[in-house]
């Protein structure tokens, strides 16, 4: 049960706060001397951030549901916007399971989204909305999501900051990027499940437990980042990634 509790709370800050939650995965069970989550957990884990997503940006889902001109317009950047992280994941999908147990190298890769994510406090923030994009600025931001397929960078840091690059406001750039990583999130967990299912684990009923604490925490994580975001910027986050980082790459 704490073990669920601790998947689960791990996985729900940490998908959506940008601060890599593939590399939380990665280097506190590294630092505890433990196990991470199986397979099974780690799948079902994405219905609880998956669910934080869909109820937050409702109101978006609701409005891209009805179809018209401007739904499909959205929902085809969405769809342009994935296609990076498709084909790299597939196509390196070796590459980077080795990496996942390789926590030195994770711990430098979470300095690194830090230094990221500091630097964006040399950008102009612009004002354009997610209405105001095109395919160029959905593909771009697609290969910055793509970028965090290696564990340790964040998908959300690499997102929002190449929204806020292509000239979206600090709301918007939020806004699609976890508009996109529905996709992401939905396939990672698919591509999980299909694993655990084929290599015979079982799913623990504590796993629901861990679901529920993942989707309650990314919930208020998507709320806490849309407010330090606003007000602040990211640059709370980068030191955090930058000091945690380097923290794991002492210990380990």
């Amino acid at each position: 049960m704490l073990d669920a509790i601790l998947w689960g709370l791990i996985q729900g800050l940490t998908e959506f706060l940008p601060i890599s939650s593939s590399g939380h995965l990665v280097l506190v069970p590294a630092l505890l001397n433990r196990e991470g989550p199986d397979l099974a957990t780690a799948a079902m884990l994405h219905l609880g951030t998956l669910a934080a997503v869909l109820v937050y940006y409702r109101s978006d889902i609701a409005e891209m549901a009805k179809f018209d001109r401007m739904a499909r317009k959205k929902i085809t950047l969405i769809v342009i916007g994935s296609v990076p992280a498709v084909i790299l994941g597939f196509g390196f999908k070796d590459k980077i399971e080795e990496l996942i147990s390789d926590p030195k190298t994770v711990a430098f890769m979470l300095i690194l989204t830090g230094v990221i994510l500091l630097g964006t406090t040399l950008l102009r923030i612009g004002d354009r909305t997610f209405k105001e994009m095109g395919p160029l600025d959905a593909i771009l931001v697609g290969l910055a999501q793509a970028t965090a397929l290696v564990p340790g960078i964040s998908r959300s840091g690499m997102t929002i900051t190449s929204g806020l690059l292509r000239g979206l406001s600090r709301t918007e750039s939020a806004r699609f990027a976890f508009l996109l990583g529905i996709p992401v999130i939905a396939g990672a967990g698919l591509l999980e499940m299909i694993d655990a299912l084929t290599s015979g684990v079982s799913i623990p009923s504590t796993v629901w437990v861990a679901v529920v604490v993942a989707g309650v925490s990314g919930y208020a994580a998507i709320a806490l980042l849309l407010r330090v975001l606003t007000r602040i910027g990211l640059v709370p986050f980068g030191i955090y990634c930058v000091v945690a980082g380097s923290i794991a790459v002492i210990l380990l």
